[in-house]
Protein backbone atom coordinates (compact mmCIF):
# COMPACT_ATOMS: atom_id res chain seq x y z
CA UNK A 1 0.00 0.00 0.00
CA UNK A 2 1.20 3.37 -0.84
CA UNK A 3 0.86 4.92 2.53
CA UNK A 4 3.13 2.28 4.46
CA UNK A 5 6.34 3.86 2.48
CA UNK A 6 8.45 6.11 4.00
CA UNK A 7 6.51 9.27 3.67
CA UNK A 8 8.83 11.26 1.22
CA UNK A 9 8.63 7.87 -1.47
CA UNK A 10 4.74 8.26 -0.71
CA UNK A 11 4.67 12.12 -1.64
CA UNK A 12 6.98 12.30 -4.71
CA UNK A 13 5.24 9.43 -5.82
CA UNK A 14 1.76 10.72 -5.83
CA UNK A 15 3.45 13.94 -7.20
CA UNK A 16 4.73 12.39 -10.32
CA UNK A 17 1.85 10.82 -10.56
CA UNK A 18 -0.31 13.93 -10.43
CA UNK A 19 2.16 15.83 -13.10
CA UNK A 20 1.88 12.65 -15.19
CA UNK A 21 -1.80 12.95 -15.20
CA UNK A 22 -1.63 16.46 -16.02
CA UNK A 23 0.23 16.05 -18.90
CA UNK A 24 -2.00 13.10 -20.01
CA UNK A 25 -5.38 15.20 -19.32
CA UNK A 26 -3.87 18.42 -21.39
CA UNK A 27 -1.81 16.82 -24.18
CA UNK A 28 -2.95 18.15 -26.89
CA UNK A 29 -1.68 21.74 -25.32
CA UNK A 30 1.56 20.74 -23.96
CA UNK A 31 4.07 20.33 -27.09
CA UNK A 32 6.45 18.32 -25.39
CA UNK A 33 4.04 15.76 -23.82
CA UNK A 34 5.72 12.71 -25.09
CA UNK A 35 9.22 14.01 -23.64
CA UNK A 36 7.68 14.85 -19.97
CA UNK A 37 5.61 11.74 -20.05
CA UNK A 38 8.67 9.63 -20.40
CA UNK A 39 10.60 11.57 -17.79
CA UNK A 40 7.74 11.06 -15.26
CA UNK A 41 7.27 7.32 -15.69
CA UNK A 42 11.09 7.04 -15.59
CA UNK A 43 11.37 8.80 -12.44
CA UNK A 44 8.62 6.61 -10.81
CA UNK A 45 10.04 3.61 -12.04
CA UNK A 46 13.25 4.33 -10.28
CA UNK A 47 11.80 5.76 -7.41
CA UNK A 48 10.07 2.05 -6.76
CA UNK A 49 13.93 0.31 -7.41
CA UNK A 50 15.40 2.53 -4.99
CA UNK A 51 12.42 1.69 -2.60
CA UNK A 52 13.39 -2.41 -3.42
CA UNK A 53 16.90 -2.12 -3.35
CA UNK A 54 18.69 0.61 -1.03
CA UNK A 55 19.58 -1.74 1.58
CA UNK A 56 21.64 -3.59 -0.72
CA UNK A 57 25.04 -1.48 -0.47
CA UNK A 58 26.05 2.03 0.79
CA UNK A 59 25.72 3.57 -2.36
CA UNK A 60 22.41 2.89 -3.51
CA UNK A 61 21.86 3.62 -0.17
CA UNK A 62 22.99 7.29 -0.83
CA UNK A 63 21.49 7.68 -4.23
CA UNK A 64 17.99 6.93 -2.07
CA UNK A 65 18.49 9.08 0.74
CA UNK A 66 20.06 11.88 -1.19
CA UNK A 67 20.81 11.74 -4.70
CA UNK A 68 17.23 10.78 -5.94
CA UNK A 69 15.09 13.12 -4.22
CA UNK A 70 17.16 16.37 -4.97
CA UNK A 71 17.48 14.99 -8.82
CA UNK A 72 13.72 14.83 -8.23
CA UNK A 73 13.42 17.97 -7.32
CA UNK A 74 15.64 19.36 -9.90
CA UNK A 75 13.79 17.14 -12.49
CA UNK A 76 10.58 18.49 -11.68
CA UNK A 77 11.01 21.95 -11.80
CA UNK A 78 12.68 22.06 -14.86
CA UNK A 79 9.82 20.13 -16.45
CA UNK A 80 7.56 22.62 -14.62
CA UNK A 81 8.29 24.98 -17.98
CA UNK A 82 6.86 22.55 -19.76
CA UNK A 83 4.03 22.39 -18.36
CA UNK A 84 2.43 25.48 -16.34
CA UNK A 85 2.18 28.01 -19.32
CA UNK A 86 0.30 25.24 -21.07
CA UNK A 87 -2.05 23.90 -18.82
CA UNK A 88 -2.85 27.65 -17.00
CA UNK A 89 -1.69 30.20 -19.40
CA UNK A 90 -3.71 33.02 -17.55
CA UNK A 91 -0.46 34.49 -14.97
CA UNK A 92 -1.54 36.42 -12.01
CA UNK A 93 0.97 39.08 -11.97
CA UNK A 94 -1.18 42.00 -12.41
CA UNK A 95 -3.43 40.74 -9.11
CA UNK A 96 -0.07 40.38 -7.18
CA UNK A 97 1.27 44.08 -8.40
CA UNK A 98 -2.07 45.67 -7.29
CA UNK A 99 -1.58 43.78 -4.03
CA UNK A 100 1.69 44.74 -3.22
CA UNK A 101 0.87 48.77 -4.50
CA UNK A 102 -1.96 48.56 -1.87
CA UNK A 103 0.01 47.41 0.87
CA UNK A 104 2.83 49.51 0.30
CA UNK A 105 1.52 52.33 -1.98
CA UNK A 106 4.38 51.73 -4.31
CA UNK A 107 6.43 49.29 -5.51
CA UNK A 108 8.66 47.35 -3.05
CA UNK A 109 11.24 46.34 -5.74
CA UNK A 110 11.57 50.67 -6.85
CA UNK A 111 11.19 51.27 -3.01
CA UNK A 112 13.77 49.11 -2.11
CA UNK A 113 16.63 51.26 -4.97
CA UNK A 114 16.60 53.73 -1.97
CA UNK A 115 18.80 51.83 -0.17
CA UNK A 116 20.17 49.53 -3.12
CA UNK A 117 24.83 49.47 -3.46
CA UNK A 118 26.61 46.81 -5.27
CA UNK A 119 28.51 45.29 -1.63
CA UNK A 120 24.69 44.88 -0.41
CA UNK A 121 23.47 43.51 -3.88
CA UNK A 122 26.11 41.07 -3.81
CA UNK A 123 25.67 39.96 -0.19
CA UNK A 124 21.69 39.32 -0.33
CA UNK A 125 22.44 37.57 -4.10
CA UNK A 126 24.39 34.88 -2.43
CA UNK A 127 21.87 34.84 0.56
CA UNK A 128 19.30 34.22 -2.21
CA UNK A 129 21.45 31.26 -4.15
CA UNK A 130 22.07 29.72 -0.37
CA UNK A 131 18.59 28.58 -1.05
CA UNK A 132 20.05 25.50 -2.69
CA UNK A 133 22.28 24.11 -0.33
CA UNK A 134 20.26 24.93 2.92
CA UNK A 135 18.58 21.71 2.72
CA UNK A 136 21.19 19.40 1.20
CA UNK A 137 23.74 20.69 4.37
CA UNK A 138 20.93 19.85 6.83
CA UNK A 139 20.31 16.42 5.61
CA UNK A 140 24.09 15.86 5.06
CA UNK A 141 24.16 17.03 8.57
CA UNK A 142 21.56 14.55 10.22
CA UNK A 143 23.14 11.42 8.43
CA UNK A 144 26.53 12.24 9.45
CA UNK A 145 25.09 12.02 13.13
CA UNK A 146 23.37 8.75 12.02
CA UNK A 147 19.87 10.70 13.04
CA UNK A 148 18.11 8.49 10.91
CA UNK A 149 13.97 9.12 11.76
CA UNK A 150 14.98 13.09 11.93
CA UNK A 151 16.34 12.54 8.62
CA UNK A 152 13.82 11.16 7.34
CA UNK A 153 11.25 13.45 8.59
CA UNK A 154 13.39 16.46 7.40
CA UNK A 155 13.21 14.43 3.63
CA UNK A 156 10.03 14.43 3.85
CA UNK A 157 8.80 17.70 5.22
CA UNK A 158 11.51 19.78 2.68
CA UNK A 159 9.75 17.52 -0.45
CA UNK A 160 6.15 17.82 0.51
CA UNK A 161 7.32 22.01 0.59
CA UNK A 162 8.91 21.68 -2.63
CA UNK A 163 5.99 19.64 -4.50
CA UNK A 164 2.92 21.91 -2.65
CA UNK A 165 4.84 25.32 -4.09
CA UNK A 166 5.37 23.38 -7.32
CA UNK A 167 1.57 23.04 -7.65
CA UNK A 168 1.22 26.52 -6.40
CA UNK A 169 3.10 27.35 -9.59
CA UNK A 170 0.54 25.65 -11.71
CA UNK A 171 -2.38 27.15 -10.37
CA UNK A 172 -0.93 30.43 -9.88
CA UNK A 173 1.47 31.33 -12.57
CA UNK A 174 3.61 34.76 -11.99
CA UNK A 175 6.62 35.18 -13.33
CA UNK A 176 7.96 38.17 -10.68
CA UNK A 177 8.56 41.71 -10.46
CA UNK A 178 12.10 41.29 -12.95
CA UNK A 179 9.55 40.65 -15.77
CA UNK A 180 6.65 42.88 -14.91
CA UNK A 181 8.13 45.62 -13.34
CA UNK A 182 11.57 45.99 -14.69
CA UNK A 183 10.16 49.22 -17.05
CA UNK A 184 9.47 51.01 -13.77
CA UNK A 185 13.25 50.58 -12.22
CA UNK A 186 15.62 53.70 -12.44
CA UNK A 187 18.67 51.55 -11.52
CA UNK A 188 19.88 48.59 -12.77
CA UNK A 189 20.68 45.73 -9.73
CA UNK A 190 24.18 45.56 -10.28
CA UNK A 191 26.79 43.74 -7.86
CA UNK A 192 30.64 44.06 -7.03
CA UNK A 193 31.48 41.02 -8.54
CA UNK A 194 29.05 38.38 -8.35
CA UNK A 195 25.90 39.05 -8.78
CA UNK A 196 25.61 39.21 -11.84
CA UNK A 197 27.26 36.14 -12.78
CA UNK A 198 25.00 33.99 -10.56
CA UNK A 199 22.11 36.43 -11.91
CA UNK A 200 22.93 35.19 -15.09
CA UNK A 201 23.63 31.46 -14.10
CA UNK A 202 20.46 31.28 -12.46
CA UNK A 203 18.68 32.42 -15.11
CA UNK A 204 20.27 30.10 -17.46
CA UNK A 205 19.10 26.96 -15.35
CA UNK A 206 15.76 28.46 -14.01
CA UNK A 207 14.61 30.28 -16.99
CA UNK A 208 11.00 31.78 -16.76
CA UNK A 209 9.14 29.15 -14.81
CA UNK A 210 6.21 31.22 -13.72
CA UNK A 211 7.62 30.16 -10.20
CA UNK A 212 7.13 33.17 -8.35
CA UNK A 213 3.62 32.39 -6.23
CA UNK A 214 4.19 31.16 -3.86
CA UNK A 215 7.80 32.00 -2.76
CA UNK A 216 9.39 29.05 -2.82
CA UNK A 217 12.45 30.32 -1.46
CA UNK A 218 10.84 31.85 1.43
CA UNK A 219 8.63 28.31 1.98
CA UNK A 220 11.78 25.87 1.92
CA UNK A 221 14.08 28.23 3.52
CA UNK A 222 11.56 28.69 6.61
CA UNK A 223 10.88 24.79 6.62
CA UNK A 224 14.49 23.93 7.31
CA UNK A 225 14.41 26.71 9.85
CA UNK A 226 12.14 24.92 11.90
CA UNK A 227 13.97 21.21 11.14
CA UNK A 228 16.98 23.19 12.21
CA UNK A 229 15.30 24.27 15.30
CA UNK A 230 13.67 20.76 16.43
CA UNK A 231 17.07 18.96 15.86
CA UNK A 232 20.07 20.91 15.39
CA UNK A 233 19.73 24.06 17.53
CA UNK A 234 23.12 25.42 17.29
CA UNK A 235 22.51 24.56 13.36
CA UNK A 236 19.17 26.98 13.97
CA UNK A 237 21.33 29.85 15.03
CA UNK A 238 23.55 30.07 12.00
CA UNK A 239 20.82 29.44 9.56
CA UNK A 240 18.53 32.19 10.90
CA UNK A 241 20.24 35.22 9.79
CA UNK A 242 20.93 33.54 6.18
CA UNK A 243 17.51 32.39 6.23
CA UNK A 244 16.35 36.21 7.00
CA UNK A 245 19.01 37.57 4.20
CA UNK A 246 17.35 35.05 2.06
CA UNK A 247 13.72 36.12 2.84
CA UNK A 248 14.98 40.22 2.39
CA UNK A 249 16.75 39.11 -1.07
CA UNK A 250 13.52 37.49 -2.73
CA UNK A 251 11.87 41.50 -3.35
CA UNK A 252 15.41 43.09 -3.34
CA UNK A 253 16.98 40.72 -6.10
CA UNK A 254 13.41 41.21 -8.16
CA UNK A 255 12.34 37.66 -7.84
CA UNK A 256 9.38 38.01 -5.61
CA UNK A 257 6.59 40.67 -4.90
CA UNK A 258 6.03 40.76 -0.97
CA UNK A 259 2.66 39.12 -1.31
CA UNK A 260 4.72 35.77 -2.78
CA UNK A 261 6.83 36.43 0.56
CA UNK A 262 3.80 36.12 2.53
CA UNK A 263 1.88 33.25 0.78
CA UNK A 264 5.74 31.37 1.32
CA UNK A 265 4.82 31.54 5.08
CA UNK A 266 1.58 30.79 4.71
CA UNK A 267 3.10 27.85 2.45
CA UNK A 268 5.47 26.90 5.29
CA UNK A 269 2.75 26.70 7.97
CA UNK A 270 0.80 24.38 5.64
CA UNK A 271 3.72 22.19 5.05
CA UNK A 272 4.43 21.59 8.88
CA UNK A 273 0.95 21.38 10.00
CA UNK A 274 -0.38 18.75 7.25
CA UNK A 275 2.80 17.24 6.82
CA UNK A 276 3.31 16.76 10.71
CA UNK A 277 -0.06 15.12 10.75
CA UNK A 278 0.49 13.16 8.01
CA UNK A 279 3.70 12.15 9.55
CA UNK A 280 2.67 11.39 12.98
CA UNK A 281 0.32 9.04 11.66
CA UNK A 282 2.29 7.10 9.62
CA UNK A 283 4.21 6.09 12.79
CA UNK A 284 1.53 5.28 14.79
CA UNK A 285 0.15 2.92 11.72
CA UNK A 286 3.46 1.97 10.88
CA UNK A 287 6.01 1.99 14.05
CA UNK A 288 7.03 -1.46 14.12
CA UNK A 289 7.56 -2.74 10.03
CA UNK A 290 8.97 0.99 8.87
CA UNK A 291 10.91 2.10 11.87
CA UNK A 292 13.61 2.38 10.12
CA UNK A 293 13.29 2.68 6.77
Amino acid sequence: MLFKLRPADAVTIIFISLLLIITIVFNSAIPNRLILISIYIALLIIQFILIKVKDKNKFLRITYDLIFPITCVLILFDSLGWVVHYVNPSDIDPLLVKLDYMLFNTHPTVMLEKIMNPLLTDILQLAYSSYYFLPITFGITLLKDNRKEEFNRTVFLILFCFYLSYLGYILMPAIGPRFTLDHLQTQKLQGLFIAEPIQQLLNKLEGVKRDAFPSGHTAVALTVLYLAYRFRRKLFWTFLPVVTALIFSTVYCRYHYVVDVIAGIGLTILTIFLGEKYYAWWENTNKDSNKFL
